[in-house]
């Protein structure tokens, strides 16, 4: 009875492991499907945007593989690396709308971080050229900034909404919840920014699922939105 515990231990530390080394490494079960409103993204971080790009409308920030138990994960895979000319002219001039960097300004490299840190570890679905592909068509799918400004939610100074009112009319644009994150700014006490919609598929990126909300914006603190 005693041998038979030892390879049985054995067993189960070979799986645990095998596991922790394969969630680094590709293994996902959803992806997020993120986009961020540039004046928040460049008016509540620690230092101003070296090449502010303040656009009035969602723009992506990335897609990122994820695991229901740990959102973060995984990243910095084993994969290709970027490839700039696999951005095709058209693809590049569709990105540079849809994709643009708005902190700095240099559109391929933040292509090229994003497909570095979250593209690698979905290649095995999609290749560097698809998943820009795939980003760009799921942006065009539903515009966050129309259905917002259709529901009378647009940026203001001193408006303030729950988070059941941005989130109601994407729901129901899309069928589907989405996920809120907010901002804060320590000089101002009891207000959030809105400054990312997350939009959540299924591990082939094709159909869009609910978002298992573990973390977002604050349910009882306002949400600002300028």
């Amino acid at each position: 009875m005693a041998m038979l515990k030892s390879p049985l231990a054995f067993l189960v530390l070979a799986f645990f492991l095998c596991f922790i080394m394969s969630t680094g490494d590709g293994t996902y079960d959803y992806f997020q499907f993120v986009q961020q409103w540039p004046p928040t993204t460049c008016g509540v971080r620690g230092k101003p945007c070296s090449k502010p790009r303040l656009l009035q409308n969602f723009t992506i920030h990335g897609l990122w593989p994820s695991n229901y138990s740990n959102p973060t994960m995984p990243s910095n895979c084993n994969g290709s690396k970027f490839e700039a000319r696999k951005v095709y002219p058209q693809l590049r001039s569709d990105l540079k709308i849809s994709w643009p960097d708005v902190e700095s300004g240099n559109d391929t490299k933040f292509w090229e971080g994003e497909w570095n840190k979250h593209g690698t570890c979905s290649e095995q679905i999609l290749n560097q050229m698809q998943y820009f592909e795939r980003s760009h068509a799921m942006w065009t799918s539903y515009n966050i900034t129309k259905i917002l400004k259709n529901a009378s939610i647009v940026p203001s100074a001193k408006q303030k909404w729950k988070y059941s009112d941005i989130l109601s009319p994407i729901k129901t644009a899309t069928g589907r919840t989405p996920l809120l994150r907010c901002r804060t700014d320590p000089a101002l006490r009891n207000v959030q920014f809105l400054h990312e919609v997350v939009f959540c598929y299924g591990y082939n990126a094709l159909k869009q699922i609910d978002c298992n909300r573990t973390a977002g914006c604050k349910n009882q603190v306002d949400i600002v939105f300028k």
